[in-house]
């Protein structure tokens, strides 16, 4: 789960070089769609997500399709490698809407401290290559985490109780329904085999069986222990950049993500909840 969703930040830099974003969502959602509703309702776990359509919606639109459009979007302008590292802050996020949802509640001292070293390591991340980044991307990226981050928590709300499965492809069919004005209004006029072969990526291992696998994942070793993938895929993405892509490793990404990581685990770690209690806030870029 690690490598695989350390995958897409490189297969969407790959595909915006020949395809709108927009266009690229959509291809990725309808497909992955295409792939999970037989298998959700094959095992009959459809039928009990659609009564609650409303929160549906909400966690589609938080967790897939503005994150994934935004952050495709992102990607025009920023590497694939940096994109990877700021999504590295969504346990930071996670953990302080989770303080927020508590009323009030106060920080503890290793909660302050994993808060404080994390928001440290993103200001080295973009501060110290701030000349070479465009501000628009990064103002994306800041909206990319806050929905990975707020999706588990419309997901532990009011979904939780639901097929996972049946959660997925449900929220990937809204997604492809709600990207559908893109490829209509802007229908793509030559598509490449990398496109081809980059959007074949993200709709079947990225996302349809990368989903598929975590569910089991999570039932395999629950969810708090699924919470690594958070802290690993940023480093497959980099590697993944600079080995393939031949993208810069910059100061800021050697010093900001380590700074990152430390703060992530420490605030998540304080934080924590017994096991069958916690949601997962992995983010499925």
């Amino acid at each position: 789960m690690c490598v695989i969703w350390g995958l897409p930040y490189l297969f969407i830099r790959v595909a915006v070089e020949h395809l709108n974003p927009g266009t690229v969502v959509f291809l990725r959602t309808s497909v992955a769609a295409l792939l999970l509703l037989p298998l959700a309702a094959g095992r009959r776990m459809l039928r009990p997500v659609l009564p609650h359509w409303r929160p549906l919606v909400a966690f589609a639109l938080v967790e897939v399709a503005i994150p994934w459009l935004l952050l495709t979007d992102a990607e025009r302008k920023l590497s694939s490698s940096l994109a990877g590292l700021l999504v590295a802050a969504v346990p930071l996020i996670g953990v302080g809407l989770a303080l927020l949802s508590r009323h009030g509640e106060r920080l503890d001292g290793a909660q302050l401290a994993g808060l404080m070293v994390g928001l440290a390591g993103v200001v080295c991340l973009v501060g110290l290559d701030f000349g070479q980044l465009n501000l628009l991307a990064i103002a994306e990226m800041v909206v990319v985490s806050i929905g990975y981050a707020a999706g588990p928590v419309i997901l532990a709300r009011w979904l939780s109780q639901l097929p996972g499965l049946g959660v997925i492809a449900g929220a990937m069919s809204v997604s492809a329904v709600l990207l559908l004005p893109f490829i209509i209004l802007r229908p793509p006029q030559h598509v490449t085999g990398r496109a081809v072969g980059s959007i074949a990526v993200l709709a079947v291992v990225c996302t349809a069986l990368a989903f598929t696998l975590f569910f089991k994942l999570v039932a395999e070793i629950g969810p708090t222990r699924c919470t690594i993938i958070t802290y690993v895929n940023p480093a497959v993405a980099v590697l993944l950049g600079v080995w393939l892509l031949h993208e810069q490793l910059t100061l800021g990404m050697l010093v900001g993500f380590p700074l990152i990581l430390v703060g992530s685990v420490l605030a998540a770690r304080a934080a924590r909840q017994p096991a069958d209690q916690e949601p997962a806030t992995v983010a499925a870029a």
